[in-house]
C-alpha cells in the first residue's frame, strides 16, 4: 500500500510538473472522492476486501491516466465510472467465481453482514441489504441517486446511457424495492 501512494505522488508530481500546478494533489483526490469511491466499490464487491482492492485499483487508473481532466464534474464522473467498472470487473473474474470464503467455512459472521451493516440501524440495513440485492444495473442506478445523491441527468452522463433509460432503471428499481421489502 505504501509503495503505491509513494508511486502515486511520484507520477502526480511529475505530471503537474507537464501539466501545470492545476491538478490536485493525490492526497487532495483521495481526501476528496475517498469516500465515495469506498462506498461505490463497497455496495458493488459486497466485501471490504474487494472494496478495498477496487479502492487502490481506481486511484492506480486515475495516475496511470496521462490526459488532465476538463473540470471537477469530469474528474468525478471518471472516478465514478472506474469505481464501478473496476467493481465488475473484480466480481466477474474467474478467481473470484472459484474462491472460497474463510468466513463461511469457519462459521465466523460473513464480511458482508458485517460491512454493509456498520453504522446503520436495522430498518437501514435491510433496505440496502434490499439495494444489493438488485441487479447491477437497477442497484447502480439506485444507489448514485439516493445514496450519492445525483440527479438523473447527472447518473445517465455517468453511465453512459439516455436520461429516459436512467428514469425506466430507477422506476423499475424502485419497484423490485418494493416489493423485497413487502415480504
Amino acid at each position: 500500500m505504501i509503495g503505491y501512494m509513494i508511486t502515486f505522488m511520484i507520477y502526480y508530481v511529475w505530471l503537474k510538473i507537464i501539466y501545470g500546478s492545476g491538478m490536485k494533489t493525490p492526497q487532495e483526490l483521495v481526501e476528496q472522492y475517498g469516500d465515495m469511491i469506498y462506498r461505490i466499490a463497497l455496495s458493488q464487491t459486497r466485501r471490504r476486501e474487494d472494496a478495498d482492492d477496487v479502492f487502490q485499483e481506481v486511484f492506480l487508473a486515475l495516475v496511470r491516466r496521462s490526459e488532465p481532466f476538463t473540470d471537477e464534474t469530469h474528474e468525478k464522473a471518471w472516478l465514478i465510472r472506474a469505481a464501478l467498472s473496476l467493481s465488475k470487473k473484480q466480481y466477474t473474474s474467474a478467481w473470484h467465481r472459484h474462491r472460497a470464503s474463510f468466513h463461511e467455512e469457519e462459521g465466523i459472521p460473513g464480511i458482508t453482514d458485517i460491512a454493509l451493516t456498520y453504522e446503520m440501524d436495522t430498518e437501514e440495513s435491510e433496505v440496502y441489504d434490499a439495494v444489493s440485492a438488485l441487479p447491477d444495473k437497477y442497484r447502480d442506478a439506485i444507489h448514485l441517486f439516493y445514496y450519492e445523491e445525483y440527479s438523473v441527468k447527472e447518473i445517465a452522463a455517468i453511465l453512459e446511457m439516455k436520461e429516459g433509460s436512467v428514469k425506466s432503471l430507477l422506476s423499475r428499481g424502485r419497484n423490485m424495492l418494493r416489493e423485497a421489502l413487502a415480504s
